[in-house]
């Protein structure tokens, strides 16, 4: 299979993902099984890439030349990718059910949701704020 397939297929796989965290908060299942199986199943993907893609490059972790020398490879970068999508979808799983723990309403943390599947580190930055700065209500509610 091609990198670019691949790519599509995985991108698909963790877009919808991602809808249940945001548009069904409550069903268990959407954010216990989901953000934990999928990224699971993300990080096999990416240890094949991995294993795949190191034998054979020069590049490396050590250093940024290193690392660019990975993703010159298209299977290299996808394995990056991979490793984003599992992570960002990883940390909105947790978002979700830390925010129904703290009794946050679900709406006030989507925007976090999507800056988190967009440009990870930023959402979880976005959400540690509302966490830190909302008021809190029972969580029962």
């Amino acid at each position: 299979m091609t990198a670019d397939a691949l790519f599509r297929i995985l991108n698909l796989v963790a877009l919808l993902a991602w809808v249940p965290l945001v548009f069904v908060p409550r069903r268990r299942w959407a954010t216990t099984v989901v953000p934990i199986v999928v990224p699971a199943l993300l990080a096999v993907v990416y240890a094949a890439l991995l294993v795949v893609v190191l034998p054979g490059s020069d590049g490396g972790f050590s250093s940024l030349a290193g690392v660019r020398a990975l993703f010159a490879n298209p299977h290299g970068l996808l394995a990056g990718w991979t490793h984003y999508l599992a992570f960002d979808l990883f940390i909105g799983g947790w978002e979700v059910r830390d925010a129904r723990e703290r009794g946050i309403p679900h709406l006030l943390i989507v925007p976090a949701l999507v800056l988190t599947f967009l440009v990870g580190p930023v959402g979880l930055l976005l959400y540690l704020a509302i966490a830190r700065f909302a008021p809190l209500r029972s969580a029962n509610v």
